[in-house]
């Protein structure tokens, strides 16, 4: 086995996480839309629906790490688990864009079915996908590559789809056509599913698993035991509702205060623009910086570039793009910045309690970005609620106004609050030195 990462598996890594977040992300920007205004749904019954569904899902997130941990087999703990899973996110995605015609009971019953069946499966895909970035590499260095460009390949598929799905929509009938969804859904699924696959095939795990089997009761420690941890995911629980709110909203704001769905390819314009130009930004700026300083400085100019436009913006759409970008430069810094840090932790969990509980850390993690996602649904759906949302009508000057606030101050608070719990991460750079020369100590013995 080689000892470095080759540019195939960076390349599918990468790939990967485009396919999966291609996935996510038309899930969170279509689904409550295709939810209210397609099958009928009242707003507030498909926010009950997400959020439940959501909830439910990320509970199981950790005992999908708990099972990754346990794993052994000659594909490794994490790459079997690619091989099989893409195609069933597929088939779930595209039901869940599937109108059955049927009464109203039925239809409800039906959407929460399928999107809670939709989320188990996704995060059969995701904690593995992204646990691997744990094992690929012996050289933490490499292994922030990899994870860097997993994080760039994972927001082109969120442009992909920003850019590229409202276009799909508009060629298969528009955005309110049932059709236009199933077959955009299709199409999505296939794409995605075939990266992910890529990635199961191709990628090699090059840091051996601890022979001792670790009951789950053990592995639990890496998590309370692990305060760094608790810090991060207490941080990325509130930055995540930054890109959760502007997901499940952005569809909304651009047809009902802009007045043409068709700005959503402006919207991931900025986006992409924005975005991969903070993480590339990144690397740079942590050979200068701590990681602790960076997160905090790029949420507070974050949080500021939310708040500009919706005070001088008015209907002015260039200049509110323009600082969408700004945002979502910030945003690329926060993503790249506190997934180097997630990976620390699982250095000082195998430093301090002697195994690395990658799966179970990973699973976390995409708890946290689902329990999150969660609250954004309901967030967007008590502020539909209040704002006396109905669909197909005429936008009235409260709702404008109501989705502008949705749209940019709710961000600005949650850059801020996500600050907060950063600032009790304990691992300085001076201390990753350390552990990172203590465990290669160690493992040479």
């Amino acid at each position: 086995m080689t000892t470095k990462v080759t540019l195939a598996e960076k390349v599918v890594f990468s790939g990967g996480l485009l396919g999966q977040n291609m996935l996510y992300s038309f899930m969170s920007m279509y689904i409550l839309f295709f939810y209210t205004d397609l099958l009928g749904i009242p707003a507030t019954t498909a926010s009950v629906i997400l959020v439940t569904a959501s909830i439910f899902d990320a509970c199981l997130d950790p005992v999908m790490g708990m099972i990754t941990d346990k794993t052994h087999s000659r594909w490794g703990k994490f790459r079997p688990y690619l091989l099989f899973a893409p195609f069933l996110i597929a088939a779930a995605t595209v039901l869940c864009f599937m109108d059955f015609g049927t009464s109203s009971t039925l239809t409800v019953a039906l959407a929460t079915v399928s999107y809670l069946l939709w989320g188990m499966l996704y995060t059969v895909c995701d904690t593995p996908l992204w646990a691997l970035s744990s094992v690929i590499s012996k050289d933490p260095a490499e292994r922030t590559l990899v994870v860097t460009l997993g994080k760039i390949g994972g927001t082109l598929g969120t442009v992909i789809i920003t850019i590229g799905g409202i276009q799909l929509l508009l060629a298969f009938g528009g955005e309110r056509s049932t059709g236009a969804y199933l077959y955009s859904a299709i199409i999505v699924s296939v794409i995605a599913a075939l990266a992910i696959w890529l990635t199961g095939i191709l990628s090699k795990e090059r840091v051996a698993p601890s022979a001792e089997r670790i009951p789950f009761s053990k592995n639990l420690q890496t998590i309370y035991k692990n305060k760094p941890l608790l810090t991060l995911l207490a941080s990325l629980l509130i930055i995540n509702l930054v890109t959760g709110i502007r997901q499940s909203i952005q569809l909304y704001y651009v047809v009902y205060v802009w007045g043409d769905a068709s700005y959503g390819t402006q919207v991931g314009i900025s986006l992409v623009v924005g975005m991969l130009l903070g993480m590339t930004a990144t690397p740079k700026l942590l050979g200068a910086f701590s990681k602790k300083s960076v997160f905090i400085s790029s949420c507070i100019l974050g949080s500021l570039s939310c708040v500009v436009p919706y005070l001088f913006g008015d209907e002015n759409v260039l200049f509110t793009l323009v600082f969408f970008g700004i945002s979502f430069f910030f945003s690329g810094i926060s993503i790249i910045v506190s997934t180097s840090m997630l990976l620390d932790t699982i250095d000082y969990s195998e430093w301090k309690l002697g195994f690395r509980g990658e799966g179970i850390v990973f699973s976390t993690n995409t708890f946290i970005t689902k329990f999150s996602g969660a609250v954004s649904r309901l967030i967007i759906g008590a502020s539909l609620g209040l704002l006396n949302y109905v669909e197909n009508q005429p936008a009235t000057p409260g709702l404008q106004q109501g989705l502008s606030f949705v749209m940019f101050l709710l961000p600005a608070i949650c850059f801020l609050g996500a600050i907060i719990p950063i600032l009790f991460y304990s691992i300085s750079d001076k201390q990753r030195t350390q552990i990172l020369i203590d465990l290669e100590n160690h493992r040479a013995m």
